[in-house]
């Protein structure tokens, strides 16, 4: 026989308490400053979009992921006449087809199973706002006619009805994938793209914008300090210049993530760890002059670090304690990089090891 407690288990599900995570985005758009940086790469991007805050023409954004698209939306929603409005956003991505139109364009009560009640879409929320669909290019051939329609005459009908409906809204578009080759390979209208392609922006990767990451970076590390109410160790200048000599795949995202980390864990979190050992992992040339671009990036990543370390090194007199104090690793990161760059011979580093509890002195055959 079921307990009482078993019983009322039975009846009532768990509830899901509400978990804050550094996943959640940061409630308000950074400084502008940090948002467009100093870098040339931004400088066309900033330009154009205080061009187009106040025309009310669709605006396309192309760009790998992580490198701000939705951002730089907001920041031209929040600048535009339609700033009243709602931002509503849509990840064509991660609803499914099959509910994807329900959700854009609302349904009427008793449209299909489930149907209690009459619910307006993200496309009527928008009102004399901001629609944002973010990764276009995974809409399905029928919603992409559906919205295409609506863009030639401003009007739908929820699933349902028969009502047409009406809205004026403001089109911002984003994708990671190059539209061009999917209209090519047929699994997206040209028609489509050439109505949303009046205004195209392309965003370009963290790596290629490298003098922006300080900046970057000294922001997450202010917002997640308050996020989490958490004081956390300084980015100290030789971890900043290690983090601009990395290749960021994952971009702005990335680095919000490895910032966060670092807030969290400490500075012994690695921030660029993951990369780091994705690329020295990755092949090596073979000897021909065909040297992959990641070896290459690698190598110089590598070779700013052991320069970084050597220096501190010799600042702090071989102390390798003050020496990993002083670029805010532990000292057992400093100890493996130090082997790793070759500043020590394994042997040489065996012998000079402190003993447990021993003080160290300097040494200044380290190099």
């Amino acid at each position: 026989m079921c307990t009482l407690i078993q019983r009322q288990q039975l009846i009532m599900p768990p509830s899901k308490p509400r978990i804050s995570t550094y996943t959640e985005p940061i409630d308000s758009l950074p400084p502008d400053d940090v948002l467009f940086g100093r870098s040339a790469a931004m400088k066309g991007v900033r330009s154009l979009a205080a061009k187009v805050c106040n025309i009310n023409a669709p605006v396309l954004f192309w760009g790998d992921g992580g490198t701000g698209k939705e951002a730089v939306a907001r920041w031209i929603h929040l600048h535009s006449p339609n700033a009243g409005g709602q931002f509503v956003k849509v990840n064509c991505a991660a609803i499914p087809g099959t509910l994807l139109e329900s959700e854009l364009f609302g349904y009427e009560k008793g449209a299909f199973t489930g149907a209690h009640a009459a619910k307006p879409g993200r496309v009527e929320l928008a009102q004399n706002g901001t629609l944002f669909l973010d990764e276009i290019a995974d809409l399905d051939s029928g919603l992409q006619s559906k919205l295409l329609q609506f863009l030639q005459d401003g009007s739908f009908s929820r699933i349902g009805g028969t009502e047409e409906k009406s809205v004026d809204t403001r089109l911002i578009c984003a994708t990671s994938k190059d539209l061009e080759r999917e209209i090519e390979a047929g699994t997206f209208r040209a028609d489509l793209y050439y109505r949303i392609n009046v205004v195209r922006m392309r965003l370009p990767r963290l790596r290629e914008r490298s003098e922006d990451i300080s900046l970057i970076a000294e922001y997450f590390h202010a917002q997640f300090q308050e996020r989490f109410s958490k004081s956390a160790e300084p980015l100290s200048t030789a971890m900043l210049q290690y983090l601009e000599n990395l290749e960021w795949p994952g971009n702005i995202r990335e680095l919000s993530n490895g910032i966060a980390r670092h807030v969290l864990v400490g500075a012994e979190a690695n921030i660029g760890l993951d990369w780091a050992v994705k690329a020295r992992n990755s092949a090596s040339g073979n000897g021909t002059g065909n040297v992959p671009l990641k070896q290459v990036s690698r190598e110089a990543v590598r070779a700013r670090e052991k320069t970084l370390i050597l220096d501190a090194l010799k600042a702090n007199q071989w102390n390798r304690r003050k020496t990993a104090e002083a670029l805010k690793i532990s000292y057992r990161t400093l100890i493996y990089k130090i082997r790793d760059a070759g500043l020590i011979s394994k042997r040489s580093q065996i012998a000079s090891m402190p003993r447990l509890g021993a003080p160290e002195t300097s040494h200044p055959s380290a190099d």
